[in-house]
């Protein structure tokens, strides 16, 4: 399916790496939720991606039906069915996530702020802005590093 570059986008984050046998089920489960979910009976044009056997993203081109707050409340609890169904957190906005050397890895606020402290974690480490918007900015902002991201606001005073 394709979808325009304003097509909106929401990012849940695995407290946790999944295997790739639960990244498949997921990806079954996620295809049959966004082929049936509708804002106000409304088929919306809708996709959904396990990006690195951690991150969910759902997609909305809202060029055809916008998500209404009864939409997104249903993607909600379909999201929280899958964090009890596969024992993860996929709400904790203060999971942060990063990539060192060729793996990613997640961590609570408090671990990253020390991780940082140790220079483990620098201005050039890349992480994941789940924040990003739209595809657009999923395909340049998502993925950066941290002196580029919302998290130098947050942790900018404690790199050296």
């Amino acid at each position: 399916m394709q979808f325009s570059q304003n097509s909106r986008v929401w990012i849940y984050q695995s407290n946790k790496e999944l295997t790739n046998d639960q990244t498949q089920q997921l990806q079954q489960q996620l295809q049959e939720f966004t082929q049936a979910w509708t804002a106000h009976n409304n088929q919306l044009k809708a996709g959904a991606q396990v990006k690195y056997n951690r991150f969910i993203i759902l997609v909305v081109d809202e060029s055809q039906a916008g998500a209404s707050g009864c939409s997104i409340d249903k993607s909600v609890r379909f999201l929280k069915e899958l964090e009890e169904q596969f024992q993860i957190n996929l709400f904790d906005r203060f999971n942060l996530a990063y990539r060192n050397g060729g793996n990613i890895f997640s961590v609570p606020r408090n671990e990253f702020e020390e991780l940082i402290k140790a220079g483990e974690i620098t201005a050039d480490t890349v992480v994941f802005n789940n924040l990003v918007q739209n595809i657009a900015e999923l395909q340049t902002k998502w993925e950066v590093p941290l002196k580029d991201s919302w998290h130098v606001q947050l942790f900018g005073q404690l790199l050296a």
